[in-house]
């Protein structure tokens, strides 16, 4: 970012950007929001936890305050040329509101990626005075695009995190944070993406209460800030993880370095799975449900609680946002209990054998199976992606060691992205050793060990050739089995089926199934 496009103040210190935020117009429009405790998240680790909910703003983020205090100070002459703003979606939220409350015509560059939710706010937000434009795949592509915009239109830019007032407007947060609570406090959390947010609360922090530790915290594939203060200088980015898009930046700000350099007492990087049990950890505590980026705190706040040990004091995550795309609550849910590590995933080999998947839920012991994915594909070994709910760390290798002592293969993947995202919906296919194969749906209670019970109800004269079932938390699990036995045995396999008790439907005529699955 140039310079002279900034305007601002060339080494901003603790002093000035708390100057600069006691006089911050931001309350014409944001709201001083709520000081939470996690009472269940607190209890299980041991440490009072408080979430700073900046969710509840009007625009559900805390972009609001900067875009705000930002406009508010442009002089008539600028608010009449209008003004570009780029963003990943939030911050493009709270210039529209801005635009709208204060009457200037703003034009906001998004990147394609940004989420649907958002792009519709910001056109509600903004009605008549904003113009949204769709531009490239990341936050940088669409910076580059408003520069350009602001150029040809001779507007000003307002840049989402490396402005003096943009800083000071998310620095108030700070400020409420700190007249909110007076008690002891250990350390505050907050996400990073360019670094407006982290740069403005840990300079007022350190001016107010320079005891209080302040740590930022970043996705592991979208950490330019991490690398940059590594580095002792701004790095750019080849590429950036899109999950939490709101933090997707691939170079922070000059303002924003400069100040987390010196004000931030650590940067934590962490991984999706964390991010995901994160989003969890809010819900429960809160019934809302924050966008990847609004975990990130939060996800760093547990990281720092299982490699620190006991704190003396609260400790504080910001919850930056709410804006969540729907359509990723599915693989949210799916993630939590790894990144919880109350899930362990495996690809384990058994004989091809009757009587292998008793031996197989044997070895599991007490644990409760979360996913069983397998189609026959070898005469000799059955290869099975397994899911299975742990609730210790040590748990997963106990697991490996049950598995081995069975004379089972075991591949431990759980931390292994291709399995989970993508191998665990790949498993099956057409098999030419599933002859005789009859496909059926069951419904069943859903329960501790109830999928061992399952199996180990199922008829020993029929060999399964294909077992499918996942967790998805309802009081009713649901399976798909495919049952070899020869035509000759249909009305024995009837009368076995009514014996089990579950509701089932048979599938074998099923279109899909005969195009996807039959051999």
């Amino acid at each position: 970012m140039n310079a002279q496009l900034i305007d601002n103040d060339a080494a901003p210190t603790a002093a000035s950007v708390l100057r600069r935020a006691e006089t911050a117009r931001v309350y014409e429009v944001a709201q001083h929001t709520a000081l939470e405790p996690a009472l269940q998240l607190s209890a299980r680790l041991g440490h009072r936890v408080l979430l700073k909910r900046e969710d509840q703003q009007p625009v559900f983020s805390f972009k609001l305050r900067g875009a705000y205090n930002r406009m508010a100070h442009l002089e008539p002459t600028e608010r009449a040329r209008g003004v570009v703003a780029a963003s990943a979606g939030n911050h493009a939220q709270g210039v529209a509101l801005a635009a709208s409350r204060l009457k200037i015509p703003a034009i906001i560059v998004m990147p394609v990626t940004a989420p649907q939710v958002k792009v519709d706010a910001v056109r509600r937000f903004g009605g008549a005075f904003v113009e949204v434009v769709l531009h490239g795949d990341s936050f940088s592509d669409a910076q580059a695009e408003a520069q350009r915009l602001r150029e040809e239109r001779d507007a000003t830019f307002v840049h989402p995190f490396d402005d003096l007032d943009v800083i000071a407007g998310q620095a108030t947060i700070a400020l409420e944070l700190l007249a909110q609570h007076h008690g002891p406090l250990h350390a505050v959390f907050l996400p990073i993406g360019g670094g407006g947010l982290a740069a403005g609360m840990a300079a007022v922090i350190k001016a107010r209460r320079p005891d209080v530790r302040v740590i930022g915290v970043q996705a592991c594939d979208a950490d330019a800030m991490a690398r940059a203060i590594e580095a002792g200088e701004r790095v750019s980015l080849d590429e950036v993880g899109l999950f939490a898009d709101g933090t997707a930046v691939k170079q922070v700000g000059t303002l924003t370095f400069s100040l987390c350099q010196r004000y931030l007492d650590d940067v934590l990087r962490v991984d999706t799975d964390a991010i995901c049990a994160a989003i969890r950890d809010i819900y429960q505590d809160t019934r809302s449900v924050p966008e990847p980026s609004g975990a990130l705190a939060l996800a760093g706040l547990k990281q720092y609680v299982a490699t620190h040990g006991a704190c003396d004091g609260a400790l504080v995550a910001v919850v930056s946002g709410a804006n969540m795309n729907f359509d990723r609550l599915r693989f949210v849910a799916e993630r939590a209990e790894v990144g919880e590590q109350r899930e362990a995933v495996f690809a384990v080999t058994i004989p091809e054998q009757r009587g292998s998947f008793r031996r197989f839920c044997s070895a599991l012991g007490q644990h409760s199976i979360t996913e069983f994915n397998y189609r026959i594909g070898d005469a000799q070994a059955a290869h099975i992606f397994v899911g299975v709910q742990t609730a210790q760390r040590g748990e997963r290798e106990a697991l490996v060691d049950a598995f081995r002592t069975n004379g089972f293969g075991v591949l431990d993947l759980t931390d292994d992205e291709l399995a989970k995202l993508h191998l665990r919906h790949m498993i099956g296919g057409r098999s030419p050793l599933a002859r005789d194969e009859r496909l059926y749906r069951f419904d069943f209670p859903e329960r501790p060990g109830a999928l061992a019970r399952f199996l180990d109800r199922m008829h020993p004269d029929w060999n399964i050739s294909l077992f499918h079932y996942r967790n998805h938390g309802a009081d009713y699990g649901r399976i798909l089995v495919g049952i070899q036995a020869p035509p000759s045995e249909l009305g024995l396999l009837q009368d076995f089926l009514a014996t089990l008790g579950y509701p089932h439907v048979d599938e074998s005529e099923n279109p899909a199934y005969q195009l996807l699955l039959r051999a």
